[in-house]
């Protein structure tokens, strides 16, 4: 965007050519020159910053979601938070993480590809001493899971990936499975090394034990989303439509609602002395006749004009006319 001087650097300006402090000639060989950005390829950028906003408000959501799931299971304190969203090349990535850590790949249909979260090894063990009665520290060294702490970090964070499906409903209705689970890095080839991976840092709070977990999203994989990721769509999608269920569910309550029902016979207007004087048998002569209609209000509103009656041996009113707008009133 161009800068806009204020009347004093104007000023300013003004005086140093004049005093010849700066060179009018050289000031327009520098405006003139090409102003050349430094673009590398094998680090392209695939996601707007629209994109990359709205999918940081998406696992911040997430990121609740991870933090309400994991305390009860763990039962005790977790917080977990969106440290960072960036985008990168994949290879980068991968270098990027422990050479020995917990890489839980998995699928999402209806997308096509693998994803990829990758848990530190302080948090993921311990998640594990603390669902083996332990009092959730890390252990000092990280070695290969037996076949019972790979069986036991597999079920907790497959259910973890139902909170993923949660945060992405307002996108797209997701179905995580986990496929595997890794603990090397290199053995781990999900897309070419240059695909761009959006990955999203989690910073990771159990008890006194802090970490990351990183969850890395393929450009390719979340390419049919794009347009989906634009902030037009996301905030579009918050007025979504109420399914059936949500609707009926509203009906049925809605007619189980009481509102006061009242046929007024007409109007009167005595003093109060009258009113102090009334006894049992005095007769209120009203504003209207006997042949006049009965308004009929509910609530507030008068909605219906009926005929007086008896129906069974009880006051009753037959209802003749529904009004499509409310009546005046005199309140």
């Amino acid at each position: 965007m161009t800068e806009v001087l204020s009347q004093s650097e104007i000023d300013a300006l003004l005086a140093a050519i004049s005093s010849g402090e700066m060179n009018a000639e050289e000031l327009k060989k520098e405006d003139t020159e090409r102003k050349v950005k430094v673009y590398d390829f094998k680090r392209a950028l695939r996601f707007s910053k629209d994109q990359i906003r709205t999918l940081t408000r998406i696992h911040e959501n997430y990121a609740r979601l991870l933090t309400t799931y994991f305390s009860a299971q763990l039962r005790t304190f977790v917080q977990i938070s969106v440290a960072s969203v960036d985008q990168l090349p994949y290879e980068e990535f991968i270098r990027s993480i422990p050479k020995m850590t917990i890489l839980n790949i998995f699928e999402a249909e209806p997308l096509e590809g693998r994803m990829v979260m990758e848990v530190n090894p302080n948090i993921a063990y311990a998640m594990l001493e603390r669902l083996l009665g332990g009092s959730g520290t890390a252990p000092n060294k990280v070695g290969t899971l037996t076949e019972i702490e790979t069986i036991i970090m597999e079920r907790i964070f497959s259910r973890a990936l139902q909170s993923f499906a949660e945060a992405w409903k307002n996108v797209i209705d997701i179905e995580p499975e986990l496929e595997l689970m890794e603990v090397n890095p290199q053995f781990m080839q999900i897309v070419s090394p240059n695909e761009t991976v959006a990955v999203i840092s989690f910073s990771t709070k159990i008890g006194e034990t802090t970490g990351m977990i990183n969850l890395c999203l393929p450009h390719v994989v979340l390419e049919p989303l794009m347009v989906k990721l634009s902030a037009h769509y996301w905030l579009s999608t918050q007025k979504k439509v109420r399914d059936e269920r949500e609707i009926e569910a509203l009906r049925e309550r809605v007619q189980k609602a009481k509102l006061p029902l009242i046929a007024e016979l007409g109007t009167s207007t005595i003093s109060v002395g009258e009113f102090l004087n009334l006894s049992v048998g005095d007769v209120v002569q009203l504003d209207q006749g006997t042949d006049d209609k009965v308004k009929v209000r509910v609530g507030q509103k008068t909605k219906f004009l009926a005929r007086p009656g008896t129906a069974k041996g009880k006051t009753a009113i037959m209802i003749e006319d529904v009004l499509e707008e409310e009546v005046g009133e005199d309140e």
